[in-house]
């Protein structure tokens, strides 16, 4: 079974080493993880007088997230914090109030930066959001990816063989773990519920 995955990347930059980052993953485990790149770029900056009336691309972007079984972050810091664009895209998903569709969807975290830290305090702040928006992240392996460039890539965008490409593989196949780990759990829970429900009915 393939899961539907929203990939969002907190960078706009077209040639984006995390936008290469997310495509590798998703690629190493293309049997499994259908995965799409949720556009962030066009988002209106949030604002809640528009909830009532919500523009085509919140309504597009909620759908495209809605529809997904889970979300993969990607994403560089900027000044030792996370990008405004995923910021956006963040709160702009969580809302209306109660109506998240980033609800109880499973979620890992990867960060890459040239920088010796992987993006560390990037990585955080997004995992601050996501616990408080009821996703259940991946906490191992961790995923701060230093010491990325261009260079990491060749020249179709795919990762060159080496420890890093050995760590998105490692990446990848926890990721798909992790997805497929919660959505059954939570099958298997509603299943039990519906069986103690038709054993009552019959006590």
């Amino acid at each position: 079974m393939a899961y539907k995955i929203a990939i969002i990347v907190g960078s706009l930059r077209q040639g984006s080493i995390n936008k290469k980052v997310a495509r590798s993953m998703c690629a190493i485990r293309g049997d499994n993880l259908d995965c799409s790149i949720v556009e962030i770029g066009d988002l209106p900056l949030y604002n809640q007088d528009l909830d009532a009336n919500p523009p085509e691309q919140y309504v597009r972007f909620r759908k495209e997230v809605g529809e997904a079984d889970g979300v993969l972050f990607v994403s560089p810091e900027y000044n030792r914090g996370i990008p405004g664009v995923l910021k956006n895209a963040i709160d702009v998903g969580s809302r209306p109030y109660g109506q998240s569709v980033f609800d109880k969807k499973p979620a890992a975290i990867v960060t890459a930066s040239p920088g010796s830290i992987g993006g560390f305090g990037a990585n955080h702040q997004i995992r601050q959001a996501a616990v408080f928006l009821n996703m259940p992240v991946m906490a191992q392996p961790e995923a701060y990816l230093g010491h990325v460039s261009d260079d990491s890539f060749d020249a179709d965008g795919r990762l060159k063989e080496g420890p890093l490409k050995d760590i998105v593989t490692t990446l990848a196949h926890a990721f798909h773990d992790w997805v497929e780990m919660i959505l059954r759990s939570r099958e298997l829970l509603l299943e039990d519920s519906a069986h103690r429900s038709k054993q009552k009915e019959h006590a």
